[in-house]
């Protein structure tokens, strides 16, 4: 089932014996978690009837002897296994997933990996239970999850901001969801979209100067505004990493190169082959006709070679920003 899916049936009060939530990004696992624990049990019932066991503490047959227990003054009970990834006899679950007891609602936390398929456990959570697999979000993906979260809030976003916040702070959807969830207390009166202004004011991230701003000014061949937020992250290394800039650089290098060579750039053709926002896809059109195949191939070539020296290889003494100084001026010049 999707998240969408199994979150609005618990709104409807649809519950399921048992949930098995695995994979690698922890947000989506964490928050049908939450919405079981807070809405299934009354806080009275919840001291009798919901108990909440760790992984490293426990085997599966210390799970089944916990949901094989019958509801006290309440139509169920509620039992959360967390980090169960870390249970070495999880196979043995197998024979209570295959009976599940009805008025127990068994939430297990399966965290940063799945399930092998092969596993006769596999199967049978596949028949019997809802079995959910949460992967990471790609990148040209997290805007529209921003926006759907914003949407819920009562707010709206603006794509540039959407883009900013993503580029701040990465694939991290938890944290994303905390700056978000700010927004509806700090955002002016009155106002309900969010703008790049508003990040930056309240996130903390500067919308002139952040790596979103430097790769298009690369793909204008801005020289002033590249020189320029590459001395504003030269003088704030803390904010501006460069290992962050190397990887964003290498990611958009790399499209650059895959748009050179699609045969159909069309905007959605190519928003799709890339994996961005059409939004952006004027980007990649303008910064093709300024750097060749062989240009762009050069440019991948000296990030490894700056992300190498970033590391102390043949360097001891270049400093991180006079390395992406350097680098960028390889590539405008």
């Amino acid at each position: 089932m999707k998240f969408e899916e199994i979150t609005e049936e618990i709104k409807k009060k649809i519950y399921r014996p048992i949930y098995f939530l695995m994979g690698e990004e922890p947000y989506f696992i964490d928050e049908i978690t939450k919405q079981i624990s807070d809405t299934v049990l009354t806080e009275d019932e919840k001291t009798f009837n919901q108990v909440v066991l760790y992984g490293k503490d426990i085997d599966a047959a210390a799970i089944i002897n916990s949901a094989k227990r019958f509801p006290m003054m309440s139509n169920h009970q509620v039992v959360i296994i967390k980090e169960a990834q870390n249970i070495k006899s999880l196979d043995d679950l197998v024979y209570y997933v295959e009976k599940p007891l009805k008025s127990t609602i068994l939430v297990i936390n399966y965290k940063y990996g799945n399930l092998d398929k092969r596993k006769k456990l596999y199967k049978a959570l596949q028949d019997k239970a809802v079995l959910f697999q949460s992967d990471k979000l790609r990148e040209d993906k997290i805007p529209d999850f921003i926006n759907q979260h914003v949407k819920k809030l009562n707010l709206s976003i603006e794509l540039p901001a959407a883009q900013l916040l993503t580029e701040f702070v990465g694939d991290d959807i938890s944290r994303i969801v905390n700056e978000l969830e700010k927004m509806p207390v700090v955002l002016p009166q009155g106002s309900n979209k969010i703008t790049s202004a508003h990040i930056e004011k309240f996130i903390g991230v500067s919308r002139e100067y952040n790596n979103f701003e430097l790769t298009k000014a690369i793909s204008k061949r801005d020289i002033l505004k590249t020189n320029k937020i590459a001395q504003h992250f030269a003088q704030n290394p803390k904010n501006s990493p460069l290992i962050v800039t190397i990887g964003i650089l290498y990611g958009y290098f790399s499209k650059l190169l895959i748009f050179h060579f699609l045969q159909d750039k069309t905007t959605k053709n190519a928003a799709l082959a890339l994996g961005v926002n059409p939004y952006y896809i004027n980007e990649y059109i303008a910064a093709a006709k300024i750097y060749s195949p062989a240009k762009v191939v050069n440019a991948i070539n000296w990030l490894r070679e700056c992300d190498m020296k970033s590391k102390g290889v043949g360097n001891s003494s270049t400093s991180d920003g006079d390395l992406l100084r350097e680098f960028l001026f390889k590539v405008l010049h």
